[in-house]
This record gives C-alpha cells, sequence and structure tokens, in this order.
C-alpha cells in the first residue's frame, strides 16, 4: 500500500515510478519516441508494468511500434525484471534501459544505444500546477494520470533494427507517460514535435472520458511549445472547447483560453496495434499511427497568428466510445 510520501512524492516527480508499494489494479508505461534525423525511422518503444485487477495478471513489458510500416510488438516480462526509480526517470524491464541519458535495447527487433544529446523539457511541475494534469493530478481517485516527461530533445546513437544498422544521429526524441488503474473509456490523443518552419515547436493533445464521483465528463488537456514559451490549452485552466468532430477521416478540435485560440486539425491515417491496460489484463485493442498529419493555428488573445504550420510523424490514437466522448 501506498503512503502519504509515496503519493506526494509521485505528484511532484511525474517523470519517476508512482507504483512502489502496489500490489494490484496499477499500470505504469513511459512512451518513448525515436525518430531519425531523416524522418525515416519512427519508432515507439513503451516500457512498462501491469498489475491486474485479480492480484493474479502481473507482468511487465516493452511495447514497440515501427512507425514507418505500422508492425508491433509485445514483449512480456516477468515483474521481478522490471525496476524503476520513485524519483527520476530511470527504467529496467530484462536487459533493456531507459533514461534521462537515453535507451539501451536488447530486443529481437531493436538492439543498440540512443543516446539523448539534449536535455530533456518536461511540462514544469510547481506547488500551483504540478505538471500536465494541473491541479486534478492531485486527485487520488482519477482513473488515469498523464505525465510530460519531454516535448523534445536531440538523439545520437545507433540501432540494430532487424539485423541492419539505422543511425539516429541529428534526430530528435519526446517522452510522456502515463499511470493508473485503466485507461479511459474514450479518448483522442494526438502528438508531433516536428512542425514546419518551427524545429524546437512540440504538440500534445488528449481529450478523454473522465470519470468522476459517479458520472463521468469530457476533459482535455493541450499543450503547445513554440518560441521558447509553453502554451497552455486545459480544462482546469479555463479553457473552453469551441469544437471537437470525430469523422472516420479526421479530428476536428478547437480550444479558447487565456492563451489564445488553438485550431487542430489531423487526418486519420491506419496504424499498428498496441496493447493497452483494461483493469482486468493489457489488451490489443488501440490502434496508433506515427503517419498522421495535423494542421495546427495557434493565434494570440489580440488576435495574431503566432503559429501555423502543418506537423509531421503525427502520433494519433483514437479509441473507444467517441459518440460519448463527443456528447458529454
Amino acid at each position: 500500500m501506498r503512503s502519504p510520501w509515496d503519493y506526494v512524492r509521485g505528484v511532484r516527480n511525474p517523470h519517476a515510478f508512482h507504483g512502489e508499494r502496489v500490489t494490484s489494479k496499477f499500470f505504469e508505461g513511459w512512451y518513448i519516441k525515436l525518430v531519425s534525423e531523416d524522418l525515416w525511422q519512427r519508432w515507439a518503444v513503451i516500457p512498462g508494468i501491469f498489475l491486474g485487477l485479480d492480484g493474479h495478471t502481473r507482468e511487465s513489458f516493452v511495447q514497440v511500434l515501427d512507425g514507418s510500416t505500422g508492425r508491433s510488438w509485445y514483449h512480456r516480462f516477468p515483474v521481478d525484471e522490471f525496476t524503476a526509480s520513485s524519483s527520476e526517470f530511470s527504467v529496467s524491464v530484462g536487459d533493456n534501459r531507459f533514461s534521462a541519458q537515453g535507451v539501451s535495447l536488447n530486443l529481437p527487433e531493436l538492439r543498440g544505444e540512443v543516446t539523448f544529446t539534449s536535455a530533456l523539457n518536461p511540462w514544469p511541475v510547481t506547488l500551483r500546477e504540478p505538471g500536465i494534469m494541473g491541479w486534478y493530478g492531485l486527485v487520488p481517485f482519477m482513473e488515469c494520470f498523464h505525465g510530460i516527461v519531454s516535448f523534445g530533445h536531440g538523439l545520437e546513437g545507433t540501432l540494430e533494427i532487424e539485423g541492419t544498422s539505422q543511425e539516429f544521429a541529428g534526430g530528435r526524441g519526446y517522452i510522456e507517460k502515463d499511470w493508473g488503474k485503466a485507461f479511459p473509456e474514450g479518448y483522442v490523443w494526438l502528438h508531433s514535435n516536428h512542425l514546419e518552419g518551427a524545429p524546437d515547436a512540440s504538440f500534445i493533445g488528449s481529450v478523454a472520458i473522465i470519470p468522476w464521483l459517479g458520472g463521468a465528463f469530457r476533459g482535455f488537456i493541450a499543450g503547445l511549445y513554440h518560441s521558447g514559451k509553453l502554451h497552455r490549452f486545459t480544462t482546469y485552466n479555463r479553457t473552453k472547447e469551441r469544437l471537437l468532430e470525430i469523422t472516420d477521416t479526421h479530428v476536428h478540435w478547437e480550444l479558447e483560453g487565456p492563451d489564445g485560440v488553438l485550431r487542430i486539425d489531423a487526418e486519420r491515417s491506419g496504424g499498428g496495434a498496441l496493447h493497452a491496460p483494461l483493469r482486468e489484463a493489457m489488451h490489443q485493442r488501440v490502434e496508433e499511427t506515427l503517419t498522421a498529419t495535423i494542421h495546427l493555428t495557434h493565434t494570440t488573445p489580440e488576435g495574431r497568428v503566432a503559429l501555423d504550420t502543418l506537423a509531421q510523424v503525427g502520433a494519433m490514437e483514437v479509441y473507444g466510445d467517441t459518440d460519448k466522448l463527443v456528447g458529454l
């Protein structure tokens, strides 16, 4: 059972492990994106742990998504081959290592080391705003928590991909994570840190069904980092949704808040199937792509267009009861 100190430490360190002394009804995973300079190699590697509702389904894992082809792999490991720090980003699953310095992989399809050449750039954690979830991150009964470990950082190193050496020098990385009891019943998740004309920019956005005191509401979080500043569009900072439309081919989303107006037009594309945590098991249910195109327009409160760009190597998941999501 987690102590009050464990909980406080977790709030202060969203990038670290939150499952110390937890034995059931828990998952945690780190989404680590690796993209080569020419954008041809685009990979997501997801280490994590799952402790099922029944107390018996227990496993650690490393998931792999080849974003260029849509192929995916799920590698199971015993729980005792998982170790993670509760104070910093440092995770090991079997012979695979993940930290603020880089990754070392020993998987059938991926072997080698990629080093991070610049410091990680997380969503700021302050007393007023403990990470991307704001004050919701302080609520212990939330179904799922979210954290941004790095909006973007440089890469170097080489991976042997199914026997062929591939260079990642000059590439760009991204890291986020989730933990809690289960993924939401329905949600949309979008990300890119390859924005045309804005090499240091990064975007993350998610809208989901949030269980709350016997009911549910539509919660959203979006962050657009550009020109050295993080622009926030979230449920907790008085941002309002002007539009949410989900079709078979697109997601149209408009947000208006203290930082102005953010318009998102994302084109859906096919991807690979990833496992996601239900309360009973890690279930192969989520189709994720790294080939979505996302048109982003940020207009300041004064009406000036601060950014109008097309995001490449876009990550996208659209899952679950989207009719309920839109209807909330």
